[in-house]
């Protein structure tokens, strides 16, 4: 599913098939007031059936759901309010909100999340406000959790099990006023370096920025994780342990050796290539004195055969 994708016409025709044979019934142990539907406290143990199609304001918390059905839950295209905390829900899946794509608030906190696909709430563009706090198992966030809610305004991430955060998960939200991020056990490595800028730069407020602190390392307990930014950049990037130091010595030595021994061949080249040209150019030589040599004999000769043409020999 990408992150544009929308449900096409069979998806709209199958909801509208589906409308008619819901009508408008009221579940038996919810309370309807168009357009709000209220199954606050009824110790469900599932999504109710029967949600008339033009409720606005759905409230399902306090109960025992352990999971959303996009089946259900997609008829609802008038959906504005999704109220669903303290229930036991486990997963949000890419296709749970494929149909309410007007929804403006999500409450999911107090759960038991554990997964959140990437791509869960990417059909809602015009979400505002998302609260998934207190779900101690959710340990992580695909940085494309919020790549479409460019309308996101309101976020509660507290006391979940988030040790780490991608700073890319957040390029999308340029809305966004107000972050929560305290009760989680940050890991405050290398890797939290970018978020922690972008929690400088961005100016977000941030209610709960003293809770906000480091579990890891020990020598950051403490620590705002707003405030890490410096230590950790000369942690990661200016400060160097004894392992960096025995890398770069190694990195040294290699240098070293790779240049003598290129040095080496070099000079190897050189003497071969001064060798042969010393020895073609002793060759040329030999063959210039020999030509000479046989060009003067003849000269000679004839001399000789021209002195003894000309006078009458002695005997």
């Amino acid at each position: 599913m990408s992150l544009t994708s929308a449900p096409g016409p069979g998806w709209l025709l199958f909801s509208f098939g589906m409308g008619l044979v819901s009508g408008s019934k009221c579940p038996h142990t919810c309370l309807c007031q168009t357009p709000e539907v209220i199954c606050t406290g009824k110790q469900l143990a599932a999504y109710p059936p029967d949600i008339p199609l033009n409720t606005r304001r759905l409230y399902l918390d306090n109960n025992r759901i352990t999971y959303l059905p996009a089946m259900n839950l997609g008829l609802l295209s008038d959906l504005v309010y999704l109220d669903c905390q303290n229930n036991l829900i486990r997963e949000v899946m890419d296709y749970t909100f494929v149909g309410v794509f007007k929804l403006i608030y999500l409450d999911l906190s107090s759960n038991n999340l554990t997964l959140i696909s990437p791509y869960s709430f990417s059909v809602l563009s015009n979400l505002v406000q998302l609260n998934i706090s207190n779900n101690p198992h959710l340990s992580s966030l695909h940085k494309y959790t919020f790549a479409n809610t460019s309308s996101l305004r309101y976020l509660d991430l507290r006391n979940t099990g988030l040790q780490i955060l991608d700073h890319a998960a957040f390029h999308h939200l340029i809305t966004l006023k107000t972050l929560y991020l305290s009760g989680n056990p940050w890991n405050c490595n290398c890797s939290l370096l970018d978020f922690s800028i972008y929690l400088i730069v961005s100016h977000l407020d941030q209610p709960d920025y003293q809770n906000a602190t480091c579990v890891e390392p020990a020598e950051l307990v403490g620590w705002p994780i707003a405030g890490v930014g410096n230590p950790l950049r000369y942690m990661c990037i200016t400060h160097l342990e004894r392992q960096d130091y025995i890398f770069l010595l190694l990195i040294g030595f290699c240098i070293f050796a790779a240049g003598t021994v290129a040095a080496w061949l070099t000079g190897m080249c050189a003497v071969l290539y001064q060798s042969a040209r010393r020895k073609s150019d002793e060759d040329e030589a030999e063959d210039e004195l020999g030509q000479r040599l046989n060009v003067d004999r003849p000269i000679f000769q004839n001399r000789n055969e021209s002195a003894h043409d000309g006078f009458p020999q002695l005997i």
